[in-house]
């Protein structure tokens, strides 16, 4: 794909591994205690690294600060990246690592039987000094993505790297540079009193926009546990049902919410039985969830109309693929499309949105969850709202599992749009939601 990249562009930061997956696929119903027929598949993994690089196949230019050895699946992984022309700084390599290596057991239909995982060098060598190291460009991100594969200190070390503790001025949208200039004058000029209460207004305005937004990738049920020391900063979490009843049990005492038991029940009835643990969440400081409900699609819930929140256009890519995407995706899926749930935003309710899936001849869904994300992130930082971030991410995730890769070897602009036109025109705004 050719690149058009501009000097100085904010680049999104993504932060965790970089697996090799071996993906065994049983072409009969497997047996215990012994072989049977199939296929195995090696395959460029790890749920940080396929989402920068679905990211990459849309637009965006991730920056990834990861691990890997000198051994075999080390180097198979940095050549990718490299013949990619993605940037390779922040990847660290060591005679140590032992690259991180993850086997897939799937069955007939494509989904994970069973798994072993090896990627204890991700907790070893991202560490808190090495992501230090990078905090610049984490501070200059227009979003910042992390796995929980990373240990508690690490993902305390990324997080804490997105706070402005210094006040700037900011471009904001509607200011003109000479009404930014004359601010500037008067915090240079005027007396401290008056900058007292003049601050306290202006740090109001700013404080949406002064720190950089974190998403938080659970991974796995065991791993999402790992947002309770961080959860205040997070802004965006994506978890499937099940990591969002493990994240909220991690978050309150005594485990009290239970596993859910669809059994086919309704997506109505199922938002019902996710949502004190949804609201649970929100109330501890995630802003939006994401949260992944399997082939039936995804629902979007945040406090208020999350379509309000968007990435500022100082930090957005508006050229090369990326502004193909905005313009593409802005004129067949209008802004504020379900602007009447505002009302969410002055009263004790909360948002949420049904988006469904779509149809698509699987071959394997390894890699939907990390294409959906992948997907959302890059047109997040297009310039495109929430809403119509998730219905790319859907998709993507569609694209994913048509293939064998975790990522597709590329995307077209007229599927990915012509499908988020048909999810974002299906989406379904719960009414009234009561935190209760």
């Amino acid at each position: 794909m050719e690149r058009q990249r501009k000097d100085g562009e904010a680049e999104p930061v993504v932060i965790g591994g970089m697996v090799l997956d071996i993906q065994a696929t049983s072409s009969i119903p497997p047996h215990p205690r012994t072989t049977c027929p199939g296929k195995v598949h090696y395959v460029q993994g790890g749920v940080a690294r396929n989402i920068a690089e679905c990211m990459w196949k849309l637009g965006a230019e991730p920056f990834m600060i990861s691990a890997l050895g000198f051994d075999m699946a080390g180097n198979l992984l940095l050549e990718h990246w490299k013949y990619a022309k993605l940037p390779i700084e922040g990847i660290r390599k060591h005679q140590d690592i032992k690259t991180p290596t993850v086997c897939h057991i799937l069955d007939v239909t494509g989904e994970v039987a069973a798994g072993v995982a090896s990627v204890e060098a991700v907790e070893m060598f991202l560490t808190p000094e090495w992501i230090q190291q990078f905090k610049h460009k984490i501070h200059c991100a227009p979003i910042l993505m992390v796995d929980a594969n990373l240990s508690l200190p690490a993902l305390e070390a990324s997080c804490k790297s997105t706070l402005n503790h210094h006040f700037r001025f900011f471009s904001l949208s509607g200011w003109s540079s000479a009404f930014c200039s004359l601010l500037q004058l008067l915090f240079t000029s005027l007396s401290f009193g008056f900058l007292e209460y003049f601050s306290c207004w202006f740090f109001s305005a700013v404080a949406a926009v002064s720190d950089v937004p974190v998403w938080f990738e659970p991974v796995s049920i065991a791993k999402s546990k790992r947002i309770a020391p961080v959860v205040k900063y997070i802004t965006f979490a994506s978890p499937n049902e099940d990591e969002l009843i493990s994240m909220a049990n991690a978050l309150s005492p005594d485990n009290m919410f239970r596993p859910i038991e669809r059994n086919k029940c309704s997506i109505g009835t199922l938002f019902q039985m996710l949502k004190p643990a949804i609201w649970l969440l929100l109330e501890k400081g995630v802003k939006i969830l994401v949260v992944t409900i399997g082939s039936d699609g995804v629902l979007l819930c945040s406090k208020g109309e999350p379509s309000s929140w968007i990435i500022g256009p100082e930090k957005t890519k508006r050229h090369g693929f990326s502004g193909q995407l905005f313009e593409t995706v802005t004129s067949s899926c209008p802004s504020n499309c379900y602007s009447d749930a505002k009302v969410f935003e002055r009263s004790p309710y909360f948002f949420a949105v049904y988006f469904p899936a779509l149809p698509a001849s699987v071959v394997r869904l390894t890699g939907a969850g990390d294409c959906l994300v992948g997907g959302m992130l890059a047109s997040l930082c297009a310039g495109l709202d929430v809403m119509q971030s998730v219905a790319i991410g859907i998709a993507a995730a569609k694209g994913s599992v048509e293939v064998d890769s975790n990522v597709p070897s590329q995307f077209s602009l007229s599927t990915i749009a012509g499908d988020a036109r048909k999810v974002y025109s299906a989406a379904k705004v719960f009414p009234n939601q009561s935190k209760l």
